[in-house]
């Protein structure tokens, strides 16, 4: 691996998000794929070995733990012992065209997992504070568990994406759409049974 960790770290939830999602659908997945995914984020130029990719999909797997956990305090938790763990060094950043917000810069020295899980450590931690719940989950949508980060302020999010939701409501439709089969009635093109005397 080749490239300065402190310096242009992917920041945010969304970065998380498809982290987690990439590699819960390609438990193996490989260099190309994760320095893609990294770069893709806004993350330094990474050129990852087999090894390097190995590291991070283990690192994965502690803010998978994170994400499939519903109770704050048990969320809480898991995020302090990362912090503990994997010191973050919190700076102020401007990126171009946006307001100062807080990120985290990894130690020169640190590996690829301190650098992984101090940043997201430090974001899951300030999203938990500013819900003030988690304000994460799977995809409710049939076939999907891709994770994802609520972000509306009304009523919780269930699925990962519009996609996906118009997907759930198109079959809901489709379903009430589709008359019920009433065997008293008999079936369609069926006589309805005659009475005594052969009157209905």
């Amino acid at each position: 691996m080749a490239a300065e960790l402190g310096d242009n770290n992917p920041r945010g939830l969304h970065f998380i998000a498809d982290l987690a999602n990439t590699v819960q659908d390609d438990p193996g997945a490989g260099p190309a794929a994760l320095q893609a995914l990294v770069e893709r984020h806004g993350g330094p130029p990474f050129t990852l070995t087999d090894a390097d990719a190995d590291e991070l999909r283990r690192a994965t797997a502690h803010l998978v733990r994170i994400l499939a956990t519903t109770d704050e305090d048990t969320a809480a938790g898991l995020i302090n012992d990362l912090l503990d763990r994997y010191p973050a060094r919190p700076t102020l950043v401007r990126l171009p065209g946006r307001p100062w917000s807080l990120h985290s810069r990894a130690p020169r020295e640190a590996g690829l997992t301190h650098w992984l899980l101090s940043t997201a450590a430090l974001a899951l931690g300030l999203w938990l504070g500013e819900r003030g719940g988690c304000a994460w989950g799977s995809c409710a949508a049939p076939d999907c568990e891709h994770w994802f980060f609520d972000t509306g302020r009304r009523t919780p999010q269930r699925y990962c994406s519009p996609r996906c939701a118009t997907r759930v409501r198109v079959a809901a439709h489709r379903a009430q759409r589709t008359p019920a089969a009433h065997p008293a009635h008999g079936t369609p093109g069926q006589a309805a049974p005659h009475g005594p005397g052969g009157r209905p």
